[in-house]
């Protein structure tokens, strides 16, 4: 199995048991046993409380940012979420597209895609669906989508040019993306790059910012906007969870910054 393969298989493998838990009712805001998980899930996110269209149930904490705060969706908008998860971003675009829109969420893992039908089940939404698939090679049309969403899911994605030109294929001419995601500045210990649940948090597969917005460039974007960015702490109480002393010690000593970042571009 080369490296993207088995980047993949860990990320499904680790977000099928993050879905499987949450059917338990138990995700970032509940007292969890397994509490290490938790800390390295959530550590990152934002919170969505006060959110037209926010189902808590739907939030599993794993974000790095609130991207449709910056999206610009409107009534009517065809909008996709990548790596839509449980649902929580889709269900904050359904509030913002009112019923004369539509919104599609996609994810590659199926115990996430199952979790999100029950909620959108339970809600009763018609314009609202889940896909199977990934980022790479997205299930949807050539210019079907207004806007396209995504929250800390992209770092995960071992082609990133790939990733990027499959949102610029699907998007609508004149349409544009608002992506959450997690950029470095520095260079992470080879230890911690192959540590799966670091790339369920995004940090391990995290690309220096230039690049990223170099990648953003070549694949056709024009008007590419940073809305918000903030640096993010590997707390020790992690790190010590997969590295002995003196390789954090290591890291640190590296100055390696670690940021999310909102972004915004648009398809000329």
């Amino acid at each position: 199995m080369n490296k993207s393969n088995r980047i993949k298989e860990i990320v499904k493998e680790k977000y099928g048991q993050i879905a499987q838990k949450s059917s338990n009712q138990c995700c970032c805001s509940c007292n969890c046993s397994d509490s290490a998980q938790t800390t390295e899930n959530s550590i990152m996110a934002e919170s969505y409380l006060n959110i037209g269209g926010y189902v808590p149930e739907a939030d599993l904490g794993l974000g790095c940012g609130i991207p449709t705060k910056y999206a610009g969706i409107k009534a009517g908008d065809t909008v996709v979420d990548l790596g839509s998860g449980t649902g929580n971003d889709v269900f904050i675009a359904r509030q913002l597209v009112g019923e004369a829109g539509h919104v599609i969420g996609i994810d590659m893992t199926s115990e996430m895609i199952k979790q999100a039908e029950k909620h959108n089940n339970k809600l009763g939404f018609k314009n609202v669906e889940f896909k199977l698939g990934e980022i790479e090679k997205l299930p949807l049309e050539n210019n079907s989508a207004h806007v396209i969403v995504s929250n800390c899911v992209l770092n995960l994605v071992p082609d990133k040019p790939k990733a990027f030109a499959e949102i610029f294929r699907v998007l609508k001419p004149g349409g544009h993306f608002c992506v959450s995601d997690i950029v470095m500045n520095g260079q992470f210990p080879e230890s911690l790059i192959h540590i799966a649940e670091l790339y369920v948090g995004c940090v391990a597969g995290a690309i220096s910012q230039n690049e990223y917005i170099d990648i953003i460039k070549k694949s056709g974007f024009d008007n590419i906007t940073i809305h918000d960015e903030s640096n993010i702490t590997l707390l020790p109480e992690v790190l010590e969870n997969y590295l002995p002393k003196d390789e954090i010690q290591v890291y640190l000593d590296s100055k390696t910054e670690i940021k999310s970042l909102t972004v915004t571009a648009y398809k000329k």
